[in-house]
C-alpha cells in the first residue's frame, strides 16, 4: 500500500501485518486465540480498511493524500539529513544531491505545463533519497516584477486609482479629487506586499498537493532580506569588475508596461501589414534648398511604419546600385516636416552595403531612434538620433504640432492621408512582416534609444560556453548544446534596468538634487554616503537612489547560490554550512523554453561571482501543450489546473 496516492479509484487490498490487524480489530480478551481462516482474515481486512476510511475496495486519494503529506512534512522526511547526520553521510561517501526548484511567480498559479517539472524533480529527489544521499530540493517563489505589478495596477484601476510620481502628486496638492487618485511609490509597494500575502500561498499549496517532497524549511522568496542582500552584492561586484555600466542604447520599449524589456521578453509574430511607398524629394543645389524642379527628382522609399518618417536622419542606398550612384552625397527632404510652416528638414543621402538592392525600391529610410538596424547604421555614419515618441507611444513634439499627442497608429493613418493629399504617396501593398510583441503585455514593442543599466555579457558568455564545452556542465538532451553554443556566441549586452516600482531597486545613488552625471554604486545608503564623503562631498550631501529596479531575471539568476547562504557564508570556515555543503548544485531540471531566460544567466552569474559552475547537469524537459498544440498560457485561457486532475484521480496518477 503506497499511502501517497496509488492509482486513483483503483481496487486495493491492504494487507498490514497480522499483529497490526488483530490489535485494531480484536479485543484483549479474544486476542490470545485468534482465528486465522482465510474467510475471517479477509473480513478483518475489510474492517481495517473501513476504519481507515476506505469504502469497500475503492481507494479515494483525496481522503488520504493531504494527511499523508502533512505527516511526511511534520516528520522531517524532506530534510537533507532526515535519515542520517551530515557527518555520517560524508563518512559513507554519500555526497548531497542538490536540486534547485525553478521559482514560480509568487502570485501565479501552476497549470499542467508546470506540473511536469514537479513530477520529474520529485522522481529525482525521491530516487536519490532512497539511495541514501542527502537530498536538498530547494523550493521558493519569484517576485515576478512585471507580472505582479500589472496585477496590482489593475486592482488600483478598479478603485479609480493609479501610480503617481512625486512630481504628479506635488502638482495635485491643491486638487483633492486628483490627489486621491494618485498612489505614491511607498504606498504602492505596501499594496503589492499585501497582494503578495493574499495571493502568494496558492503556488505552495499546489506544490504540496502534487506531493512535492521539497524542503519547506528552506523555502525562499527572491525578495527575502537575505536574498536582497545578495542582489545588491552581485550588482556591486559586477560594477567593480567593470561588467555593469550605464549607457544610452537602443532598447525594446513596452509602451503598455512603460518599461524596457530584454530581447528574450519579445516575441515575434508573422502578421499581415502594409508596405507604404512614398517619395523622398531630392533637394536642389541652389541656396534656397528647395526640391529639384517641380519635384521631378525623388527617391522612392518603402516603409512599414510611416509614423517614424519624422525620425529619419538619412536615406541610404547600396554603393553598388547604379540607379542611385549620382545621388549619393546629395540631400533629401523629409516629407511633411514642414507641417508647422517653414522648410522641410534636409537629410543626407548615403551609401552602405547593408542595403538590399532587391528589397522594396533599394532605397532605405534610416531612423536611428526607432529601428535597431538603423541604429547601427546611424552609429557607423555618425547620424543624428531623433526620438519622435513619448514613453506611452504617442507622438512627441519632433513630429510637429499637427501630430503631437496622437497614438503612433493613429498618427500613421493621419500622416498617410496628409502625404497623399500633398502628392508624396506612390502606392500601398499588403506585406507579411515579423511584429515584435511584449511577451507579458502583448502590445507592439517600440524600439527606442534610452539610458539604461547594462551587463557586459561577452566575457561571461564565453565562460558559460566553455563550461559546457569543457565538460563542467552536461546538457540533457545533448542536442540543446548546439542551441547553447549559438546563443552564447552571438550574445548582446543585457539590459537589466526596468522602469517599475516592484522589484530590487538598483543600488545606485546620484549625488545632488537633480543631476545624474555623478553617481555612487554601493550596497546600501550608508556605504554610499561614506563613499561620497571620501570623494570630497559634505556629510549632508543629497543622495538620491536610482528609481529603476533590476530585471527579475537578474535576481533569479543568483538562485542556486543565494538560496544557500551566498554571500553571507562565503568566507565562513564551517564545512557544514549550507553554502559549503549544497553549492554547487547537482542538477538543474527545467523546461527548454527558459534555457536562456534563466539557465544561461545562472551559469554566467554563478561562474562570475563564485568561480564555479552552479550545477553539473542541465536537464531539459519538453512542454505539456494544449489540445491544439499551443503553449499553455493563462492569457490564452487554455490551461488545465493540475489540482482538478489530482482531485479526481490522485497526485500519483497525475
Amino acid at each position: 500500500f503506497a499511502p501517497h496516492g496509488g492509482r486513483g479509484r483503483s481496487s486495493l487490498l491492504v494487507r498490514p501485518p497480522t499483529s497490526a490487524l488483530y490489535s485494531s480489530t480484536v479485543s484483549k480478551e479474544d486476542s490470545t486465540t485468534p482465528t486465522t481462516t482465510s474467510e475471517n482474515v479477509d473480513s478483518q481486512y475489510d474492517l481495517s480498511n473501513a476504519s481507515s476510511g476506505l469504502s469497500g475496495t475503492s481507494y479515494e486519494p483525496s481522503s488520504f493524500e493531504s494527511s499523508v503529506y502533512q505527516w511526511w512534512e511534520d516528520a522531517g522526511c524532506f530534510l537533507p539529513d532526515a535519515k542520517q547526520s551530515a557527518a555520517t553521510s560524508k563518512a559513507g561517501g554519500k555526497e548531497p544531491y542538490v536540486l534547485p526548484m525553478p521559482p514560480p511567480n509568487v502570485t501565479g498559479r501552476l497549470h499542467m505545463g508546470h506540473a511536469i517539472f514537479v513530477a520529474l524533480q520529485d522522481v529525482l529527489a525521491r530516487f536519490h533519497r532512497m539511495r541514501g544521499r542527502p537530498v536538498l530540493w530547494t523550493p521558493g517563489t519569484d517576485h515576478a516584477g512585471i507580472a505582479t505589478q500589472l496585477q496590482v495596477e489593475k486592482l488600483l484601476a478598479s478603485e479609480g486609482k493609479r501610480r503617481g510620481t512625486d512630481e504628479e502628486i506635488a502638482l495635485a496638492a491643491d486638487d483633492d479629487d486628483e490627489k486621491a487618485k494618485l498612489v505614491g511609490r511607498e504606498e504602492f509597494l505596501e499594496r503589492v506586499w499585501e497582494y503578495k500575502e493574499e495571493q502568494g500561498g496558492a503556488i505552495t499549496f499546489q506544490l504540496r498537493s502534487l506531493g512535492a517532497s521539497a524542503d519547506w524549511t528552506r523555502e525562499r522568496f527572491t525578495m527575502d532580506p537575505a536574498l536582497s542582500v545578495g542582489v545588491s552584492e552581485a550588482f556591486c561586484r559586477l560594477h567593480e569588475k567593470g561588467l555593469v555600466y550605464r549607457g544610452t542604447y537602443m532598447v525594446n520599449w513596452s509602451p503598455g508596461l512603460m518599461t524596457a524589456v530584454s530581447d528574450l521578453e519579445v516575441e515575434y509574430t508573422e502578421e499581415e501589414g502594409k508596405l507604404y511607398y512614398f517619395k523622398y524629394l531630392v533637394e536642389s543645389d541652389d541656396e534656397e534648398g528647395e526640391p529639384a524642379a517641380d519635384g521631378e527628382e525623388y527617391l522612392a522609399v518603402a516603409t512599414t511604419r510611416p509614423e517614424t518618417i519624422f525620425g529619419d536622419t538619412a536615406v541610404c542606398v547600396n554603393p553598388e546600385d547604379d540607379r542611385y550612384a549620382h545621388l549619393v552625397g546629395k540631400r533629401a527632404l523629409v516629407p511633411m516636416s514642414d507641417s508647422d510652416g517653414g522648410k522641410m528638414r534636409s537629410i543626407p543621402i548615403i551609401a552602405d552595403d547593408y542595403v538590399d538592392m532587391e528589397f522594396g525600391t533599394g532605397a532605405l529610410k534610416i531612423t536611428p531612434g526607432h529601428d535597431p538596424n538603423d541604429y547601427e547604421i546611424g552609429k557607423k555614419h555618425s547620424l543624428e538620433i531623433m526620438n519622435v515618441m513619448n514613453k506611452d507611444a504617442t507622438m512627441n513634439s519632433n513630429a510637429g504640432a499637427r501630430y503631437e499627442g496622437l497614438d503612433r497608429f493613429e498618427a500613421r493613418g493621419k500622416l498617410w492621408e496628409d502625404m497623399e493629399e500633398k502628392g508624396f504617396v506612390i502606392k500601398v501593398e499588403p506585406h507579411m512582416q515579423r511584429v515584435p510583441r511584449s511577451q507579458r503585455g502583448g502590445e507592439v514593442i517600440e524600439p527606442l534609444v534610452s539610458k539604461q543599466w547594462f551587463v557586459k555579457t561577452e566575457g561571461m558568455g564565453a565562460k558559460a560556453l566553455e563550461a559546457v564545452k569543457g565538460g563542467d556542465i552536461q546538457i540533457v538532451p545533448q542536442r540543446f548544446e548546439k542551441v547553447w553554443y549559438g546563443w552564447l556566441t552571438d550574445i548582446r549586452d543585457w539590459c537589466i534596468s526596468r522602469q517599475l516600482w516592484w522589484g530590487h531597486r538598483i543600488p545606485v545613488w546620484y549625488v545632488g538634487t537633480d543631476s545624474e552625471e555623478e553617481y555612487i554604486v554601493a550596497r546600501n545608503e550608508e556605504e554610499a554616503r561614506t563613499k561620497a564623503v571620501e570623494a570630497g562631498h559634505p556629510a549632508d550631501v543629497v543622495l538620491r537612489q536610482e528609481d529603476d529596479v533590476l530585471d527579475t531575471w537578474f535576481s533569479s539568476g543568483l538562485w542556486p547560490f543565494a538560496t544557500v547562504g551566498w554571500p553571507q557564508d562565503e568566507n565562513a570556515d564551517d564545512p557544514n554550512s549550507d553554502l559549503a555543503r549544497f553549492y554547487p548544485g547537482t542538477c538543474l531540471e527545467t523546461g527548454y523554453d527558459i534555457l536562456f531566460f534563466w539557465v544561461a544567466r545562472m551559469v554566467m552569474l554563478g561562474i562570475e561571482l563564485t568561480g564555479v559552475s552552479p550545477f553539473q547537469v542541465i536537464y531539459l524537459h519538453g512542454l505539456v501543450r494544449a489540445a491544439d498544440n499551443t503553449k499553455m498560457s493563462k492569457t490564452k485561457g487554455n490551461v488545465v489546473d493540475p489540482l482538478d486532475t489530482v482531485g479526481e484521480y490522485g497526485a500519483d496518477s497525475l
